[in-house]
């Protein structure tokens, strides 16, 4: 008994020295920024939780995250799109409870039956599966999309609920599947590297009796690398009740931002990443 109990407290320490929930972005996992910068304040919730998605030991994306509405504000990652199929798997983050959880995110199963967690305690932290049962015309949209990972670590890491949002289905499955899965694809020509950030502004209509919000509108945006001395942007904005998609320059999407959330100036990246 003295040993499951020494070993419960190393595993502990273990988790409190290699946290998932961090402090920033910068010290944690800026690889998914352009030039390691992250978008500014102006996004910042009430109560956010900065992620680096971790799975199986890796790390994947980044997401800001807002504890009280549930839903993330952004997630970050790099579009590095291959062949594979799509997971089935939905997990949740565990050290949105609590930095001595596990810092990989895990199903809800798992912490159900292995760490004694209840779903009350989960579904205080996050949003959790029965959230987004029995939705009507929403469906559970990734921000950071399967399609565009390489394998299928990589893929299975975006189907934590941290990276959703309830979104219509309508939208989720034609006009902003298009921008993903065509519009990415022909403007990602010539580019070395392209770095994401895609996001939700959120609403004033809940789902799950009010515990998970329903964004307004979701954007994302793209910083391409075609080499050392060139690069180039665009961006999109997508009101959640509508079948349509609006292309955008990278600085028309942060004025747009920049009104919507009313925080101040929104940056989606750093300086040398052209805006018009």
């Amino acid at each position: 008994m003295l040993l499951l109990l020494l070993l419960q407290v190393s595993a502990s320490c273990l988790w409190l020295g290699r946290s998932e929930v961090v402090t920033s972005f910068e010290s944690s996992c800026p690889q998914f920024f352009f030039r390691e910068t992250p978008p500014n304040e102006a996004l910042e919730p009430e109560s956010p939780a900065w992620i680096c998605q971790r799975y199986k030991n890796q790390y994947y994306f980044a997401t800001l995250y807002d504890r009280n509405r549930r839903i993330p504000v952004y997630s970050a990652y790099l579009y590095q799109p291959g062949p594979g199929t799509r997971p089935k798997t939905w997990l949740v983050e565990p050290q949105l409870m609590g930095p001595t959880y596990p810092k990989t995110m895990e199903r809800e199963w798992t912490l159900l039956n292995y760490f004694s967690v209840s779903l009350e305690e989960l579904s205080k932290s996050q949003a959790v599966l029965k959230d987004y049962k029995n939705l009507t015309g929403l469906n559970r949209g990734h921000l950071n999309p399967s399609g565009h990972h390489p394998d299928t670590s990589s893929r299975t890491a975006t189907f934590t609920l941290t990276n959703i949002v309830p979104q219509n289905e309508k939208l989720n499955g034609g006009a902003w599947n298009n921008y993903e899965q065509q519009t990415m694809i022909r403007r990602t020509q010539g580019c070395n590297t392209t770095y994401v950030v895609v996001g939700a502004v959120p609403g004033n209509n809940y789902i799950a009796k009010g515990r998970v919000n329903k964004p307004s509108y979701l954007w994302s945006s793209a910083c391409c690398e075609v080499d050392t001395n060139h690069r180039k942007a665009w961006a999109v904005i997508a009101e959640n009740d509508k079948n349509e998609v609006q292309l955008l320059t990278l600085g028309e999407l942060e004025d747009v931002l920049t009104q919507l959330y009313g925080r101040g100036q929104v940056s989606l990246f750093d300086n040398d990443c052209p805006r018009e």
